[in-house]
């Protein structure tokens, strides 16, 4: 069984970080996001999904995103039920989110689009990538030399 899910949208609403009884951070927001195809004459459509993302990725989403900024999440869709305060069951589909991304954001004056619109340095390297980061040479390429000492045989590269 495999249940992933992508998606790129809009934040539609001020993000509040909430934090569980047992103290872990949770955050639930909902993003907006545009259909491929639209009828001529007719205004864009947009689908919204609602998302719930825990612990470091939820502090992470809420201190570099806000209402209206585009966010890449990815994730596993999941269904719940709960029973309102009327006593009528309610049945919920959320994103549990396990990775959000930065995307471009359109400039201004709609020229076009800029990595990271807004942030006046780059943003961080996302949490996951922080722990297990690949050695890098200096200058960015890579030799057969660089290889050899994986002890491989050159027939167990993909490339």
């Amino acid at each position: 069984m495999y249940n992933k899910v992508i998606m790129l949208g809009r934040i539609t609403q001020d993000l509040e970080l909430k934090t569980t009884p047992s103290g872990v951070p949770v955050l639930s927001f909902s993003i907006a996001v545009d259909r491929r195809f639209q009828t001529k004459g007719e205004e864009k459509k947009s689908d919204f999904f609602n998302c719930v993302a825990w612990r470091n990725e939820a502090e992470f989403i809420s201190r570099f995103w806000t209402k209206g900024r585009p966010i890449l999440v990815e994730g596993e869709l999941q269904n719940r039920s709960f029973v309102d305060k009327n006593g009528v069951t309610r049945y919920v589909t959320e994103i549990i989110v396990d990775r959000a991304t930065f995307t471009g954001d359109k400039r201004p004056d709609n020229s076009g689009y800029q990595q990271n619109a807004g942030f006046p340095e780059p943003p961080p390297a996302h949490p996951a990538e922080m722990t297990n980061s690949a050695p890098t040479s200096s200058n960015g390429s890579y030799t057969a030399q660089d290889f050899a000492s994986s002890g491989a045989a050159d027939d167990d590269y993909p490339f």
